[in-house]
């Protein structure tokens, strides 16, 4: 099998030429042998001495000269510059990347076990401040469908899924790797390669960044739009996408036990210093009939115990002005026991969200209910919110380095299909109670579940049948601190969660096909 293995010499790069020289290096040592290369070259430097000098083989070498033009158009005239049998990508633009020398010849191989295989990934090495750390990938299914899942820096395409996949988008500028991959996934397989040690099949000089669940905001607005119009194609093509207004029903009616406007249900395990602000918060609301329902997961000796029944009769925080405060204890840490359980003794018409170590603003359930008095088929609600820091003091400040977060990419027209492509939907969330008691939260009996993405997977049910209503002032405090789960988070719980949110995306996906069909 003849291969056109393609690399960048790019102006962006930001590692040496000597890298650079690596890189090609590792590629003319290949024990594959039927191979020729395509350098695509966009910087102003001649790299002609270092190829005559590497080359001692007299390997075919194609330097395509390019200048500013995106990835997709890079690709496509490399691909199309080659009649080969496959083409290995090295994406080396911004950092340096070393093949293992049996890389290629592992990837035919692959090819040949594999008919109907279209693209190959494979796990990689990161090395970083002299040590070298074993990233390895998630397999791809039709659940992987987020533009930030990370599928390496090396890819393998089959000839045959370029010619018989939707071609490469030249206007794409931003996340071409996302649409090919998508595009091939809807006719071929995507293969991933796993390592368990020393299997590797290349790479990576980079300085890795701490994780930080708010990376995203800070995405340029232009690719997010570019991402989720890809998605949505992809979408269409596979009939999993759900036109605007589709399957909407009018949300159930309250049941006869609903006296109030809203319960405010709020989980919580060891958490005795943050949840008396939690509670202050729903009880300072604006609108007064409302009650809060904190299901203690820790059992009889978890000490926020005695700090929730400080506000009810009898104790010292106790007002009887106030919306009531009541206490359901669990001796397992499930969230959706929490909530199911919350649910079922709720007297509000609607279960509104808080987290135990956050905080509502005190008009948050008055424009919740707005909302939804606007429209009977809505069957959710999303607030915004703003992320605060806790110090060490227990004083809180703004973080304004992060915007106010609106999940704006949820629009009217395609925000349940765009919903498919991030992990997030927004905070506050808000449900009728009755839906609720119909639907119910996931209890952990999906594969990956951990106490995590509960609530996501509700909001992707809900808007297959009722649209979802926002309110875009912020109306919610997110508070950091350093017990916080998304303060500190390692690979291992990185991966796990998205493989839960995954499998979501990967039900709801095949739900979508049979629901439009």
């Amino acid at each position: 099998m003849k291969t056109n293995i393609v690399l960048h010499h790019s102006k962006s790069a930001g590692y040496s030429q000597e890298g650079w020289v690596k890189t090609l290096q590792s590629v003319l040592v290949q024990t594959g042998k039927d191979f020729e290369i395509t350098i695509l070259h966009d910087s102003d430097s001649d790299i002609s001495a270092e190829i005559e000098a590497l080359n001692t083989s007299a390997v075919a070498i194609t330097v395509l000269k390019l200048q500013d033009e995106p990835q997709s158009v890079q690709l496509q005239k490399a691909f199309e510059n080659s009649n080969a049998d496959g083409h290995l990508y090295i994406d080396n633009r911004t950092q340096q990347v070393v093949l293992k020398k049996s890389a290629l010849e592992l990837l035919g191989l692959t090819v040949k076990n594999n008919k109907n295989v279209g693209m190959i990934y494979g796990d990689y090495e990161l090395l970083e401040n002299n040590e070298v750390k074993e990233i390895r990938l998630l397999k791809h299914h039709i659940g992987r469908v987020r533009d930030n899942q990370d599928y390496g820096k090396v890819f393998f395409f089959t000839a045959e899924a370029l010619k018989n996949s939707e071609p490469v988008s030249a206007d794409v500028q931003f996340n071409a790797i996302y649409d090919l991959r998508l595009k091939i996934s809807e006719k071929f397989e995507l293969l991933h390669i796993a390592n368990r040690y020393a299997g590797s099949l290349y790479q990576v000089v980079a300085q890795s960044k701490a994780h930080n669940v708010f990376d995203y905001l800070l995405a340029s607005k232009d690719s997010q739009l570019e991402a989720e119009n890809i998605l949505s194609g992809h979408l269409k093509r596979i009939g999993a996408y759900l036109e605007a207004g589709a399957h909407y029903t009018e949300r159930p009616k309250a049941g006869s036990e609903a006296t109030l406007k809203a319960s405010v249900i709020i989980p919580v395990n060891n958490r005795p210093e943050f949840i008396c602000d939690a509670i202050e918060s729903v009880q300072a609301q604006t609108v007064k009939e409302v009650e809060v329902i904190v299901v203690v997961n820790g059992g009889e000796n978890d000490p926020t115990v005695e700090s929730v029944k400080a506000y009810q009769p009898g104790g010292e925080k106790y007002d009887a002005s106030k919306p009531e405060v009541r206490l359901l204890i669990h001796d397992m840490n499930n969230l959706g026991l929490c909530f199911n359980s919350g649910a079922r003794i709720a007297r509000g018409e609607y279960y509104v969200q808080l987290d135990s170590d956050d905080r509502l603003t005190p008009d948050a359930v008055e424009k919740v209910l707005a909302v939804y008095n606007s429209d009977p088929k809505i069957g959710m609600v999303i607030g915004s919110y703003e992320v605060w820091e806790k110090d060490a003091s227990g004083a809180i400040t703004r973080m304004e380095q992060i915007p106010v977060v609106t999940h704006d990419e949820w629009t009217e027209e395609n925000g349940r299909n765009n919903l498919l492509r991030i992990n997030g939907a927004g905070a506050p969330r808000s449900i009728p109670i009755e839906l609720i008691k119909e639907i119910g939260f996931s209890m952990n009996e999906e594969p990956f579940a951990r106490n995590y993405g509960e609530d996501y997977q509700m909001v992707m049910k809900i808007s297959e049948r009722h649209r979802i209503g926002r309110v875009w002032d912020p109306i919610y405090k997110v508070i950091r601190h350093a017990g916080g789960t998304d303060h500190s988070i390692d690979q291992n719980t990185i991966d796990r969660n998205d493989e839960a949110k995954d499998f979501m995306r990967k039900e709801r996906i095949q739900r979508r096909i049979k629901l439009n069909k």
